[in-house]
């Protein structure tokens, strides 16, 4: 009889966990199912560079079929979950409903971006977590540069060149750079834009930026970032979004277009749905081996997961890439030793070996088993640990490619923002032909542009 291992969730633990599987498992003796409501893994350290024209956003996912060869993808979103009845609840993509059983079950949901009660905020706001905010992000500053270029009073055309970030962690601070450094390439193409000047914030409720980093690096980067004009408002907060305009907590009215939210993450919201207990802070409660407190065939990995971090007593390993990637490996290794594959169980021992921040023009700060770097150093460290760590010999050539084509040749300013959504078919039958055309050709209105 083959032993049923499910695992929800397809992001780095959950990809590791299936790819470990595949290697310890003997052949025929397990049927392993991957529940992922996309058929890629994003590779999240690089979702700036598709943010900001350097990397063709394809090459920074990799295709889960393409990568898994023996486990079996199923695609759609996980909706509960009966750990007494041992299934899985999932939705597949055109609705219908299934229950997935399991004898061992691994789950991997991740988290999403964390919203605070803010006024505005979720309608004007945009995350920087997917890789679809992260295009939507690019398009949106490209068509306010081109609604502003043919805006004549500079009072309002300051509202479409004002760009506010909040959140000033990995995701912020890098998602921030990147895009500045794009903008500051293309602007010169657009003449009343180059003349009036863009300006840029970075909000962080905290008393420094990167609070992840040692203090040292984080003031490095910072005065990187200041050195570009970049503006930083540390000890402040956001106290409400309107769709011409953001308020801060000091009483300050900024006017701007876009706000950008990458002030931290939470447990994705099923988490709370599948009769597992929790933590105070949402995520699953495992001991230090990943099995989930109270159920013997239940484990948890990732941002999801409290994983106890060896290198901090009594707290919660961090929601890093590196951590789920090592958690994954870890928890397949287990779910083996549990069904007679070999080994034994044994717990979750991986530290922190460095950290990456990224920020652009060859600039970024790294901490690698206690070696402080920072600038041109830094920035190849980074590049090179995250063309390392890239699944597949494919993904990396590509993004080597990328990198080289962005050294040697300027960054393509298209706004594609209709790929997606195309029109209807009789979409341009009310007008002449050249209207429509023209209608079609266009980018979002501006109405569009405020949500």
């Amino acid at each position: 009889m083959a032993w049923d291992v499910v695992i929800a969730g397809g992001g780095f633990g959950g990809y590791y966990a299936a790819r470990t599987l595949e290697k310890v498992l003997p052949r025929h003796s397990a049927r392993v199912t991957l529940v992922s409501d996309v058929n890629f893994l994003l590779f999240t350290p690089l979702l700036p560079g598709a943010a900001a024209g350097t990397l063709e956003p394809r090459h920074v996912v990799v295709p889960l079929r393409e990568q898994l060869r023996t486990t079996d993808l199923w695609l759609g979103r996980v909706a509960g979950a009966d750990p007494d009845a041992q299934h899985l609840v999932v939705d597949s993509l055109d609705g219908r409903r299934h229950e997935l059983r399991y004898d061992q079950l691994i789950v991997a949901l991740g988290s999403v971006s964390r919203t605070l009660p803010v006024p505005g905020l979720v309608e004007h706001a945009i995350g920087f977590k997917t890789l679809s905010e992260a295009i939507a992000l690019r398009n949106r500053v490209i068509s306010l540069l081109e609604i502003a270029e043919t805006v004549h009073d500079a009072e309002t055309r300051a509202e479409y060149l004002t760009y506010v970030f909040v959140g000033a962690g990995y995701a912020g601070l890098e998602g921030l750079a990147e895009l500045q450094d794009f903008m500051s390439d293309v602007i010169d193409l657009y003449p009343r834009c180059r003349v009036q000047g863009m300006r840029w914030l970075l909000i962080e409720a905290k008393e420094r930026v990167m609070p992840e980093v040692a203090p040292s690096l984080a003031a490095f980067a910072e005065r990187e970032l200041r050195g570009r004009g970049i503006e930083i408002r540390t000890n402040t907060t956001v106290a409400e979004v309107r769709d011409r305009s953001v308020r801060l907590s000091d009483g300050t009215e900024i006017p701007t277009r876009t706000v950008a939210w990458t002030a931290g993450v939470k447990p994705h919201p099923v988490v709370a749905r599948l009769g597992l207990p929790l933590t105070p802070a949402g995520r699953i409660d495992v001991d230090a081996t990943m099995r989930v407190r109270g159920r013997d065939n239940v484990w948890a990995v990732g941002d999801a997961a409290a994983v106890p971090d060896p290198a901090r007593k009594g707290e919660a390993s961090p929601p890093t890439a590196q951590h789920a990637i090592r958690q994954g490996r870890r928890v397949a290794r287990n779910v083996a030793a549990e069904l007679g594959a070999g080994g034994r169980v044994r717990p979750f021992t991986y530290k922190t070996l460095g950290v990456f921040v990224d920020m652009g023009r060859h600039q970024a700060v790294a901490s690698t088993m206690g070696i402080r770097w920072r600038g041109f150093p830094a920035w190849f460290l980074a590049r090179t640990y995250h063309l390392l760590n890239m699944p597949g010999t494919k993904r990396k050539l590509r993004l080597v490619v990328d990198w080289t084509v962005s050294l040697l040749f300027d960054r393509d300013t298209s706004e594609l923002g209709q790929l997606g959504h195309p029109p209807e078919l009789d979409e341009h039958g009310a007008g002449a032909a050249g209207d429509g055309a023209a209608a079609g050709a266009s980018g979002p209105p501006e109405a569009a542009l405020r949500k």
